[in-house]
């Protein structure tokens, strides 16, 4: 019984050394990136950051883009179960398209590192859009467009294609958020306000018409 303890024990300490690790690299990349750039910084500045040994290091990550793709995976992780709860917390299509938009931008405001790198870094930004997560997260915007189709929230128009539109005005205007932001942390709230209220403009000008279309 007790070496049976002792097994569990050993291997909840086990994982909870690997989790402080890759959490501690992942915190060392964010630091050196904005302080350094990305395309300045590299590995042995990051082991340095973190006081493991190098083969430890490449243990968790194999090169810098993967520390890429990791902060930029978690990023939008956290962000699709934010939109997701925000697009389907609207009763309306005007709040249906502030609140996505809202916490995309808010986000995006909260962390303009990972956009940053995205300026930086356009192949792997490019290698990630083929991976899981964005397919995960393009899959729960069509579901949501969908339900709120059926609930005559939003026209009953080709979801597939209001998606593509939806991604690619929250895309590129994020990107913007991101820039300025970078520049003028001061203006965070005006900036996100500023972006959003625009969304909500563009869509609220041009969806009602979208339900006189064949």
């Amino acid at each position: 019984m007790d070496m049976l303890s002792s097994g569990k024990e050993t291997i909840g300490k086990r994982e909870l050394n690997r989790r402080r690790n890759h959490a501690s690299i992942l915190s060392a990349a964010r630091i050196c990136f904005q302080e350094k750039g990305y395309e300045n910084t590299t590995i042995r500045d990051l082991i340095k950051k973190t006081d493991l040994a190098s083969g430890t290091f490449y243990n968790y990550f194999r090169s810098k883009q993967d520390i890429f793709a990791a902060l930029l995976t978690d990023f939008l992780s956290g962000l699709n179960e934010n939109l997701s709860s925000s697009r389907r917390s609207a009763e309306t299509f005007e709040e249906f398209i502030q609140r996505s938009y809202f916490a995309l931008y808010s986000a995006t405001a909260r962390d303009p590192l990972v956009y940053e790198l995205a300026h930086r870094n356009d192949r792997a930004l490019k290698e990630l859009f083929g991976s899981r997560i964005l397919e995960l997260i393009l899959i729960s915007l069509e579901d949501d467009v969908r339900d709120a189709i059926t609930h005559n929230i939003l026209p009953d128009v080709d979801p597939e294609f209001l998606c593509a539109i939806f991604f690619g005005v929250a895309y590129e205007t994020s990107l913007l958020v991101a820039k300025r932001v970078h520049q003028h942390p001061e203006q965070t709230e005006i900036e996100v306000k500023r972006a959003t209220d625009l969304s909500i403009a563009l869509f609220k000008g041009g969806l009602p018409g979208m339900s006189n279309l064949p």
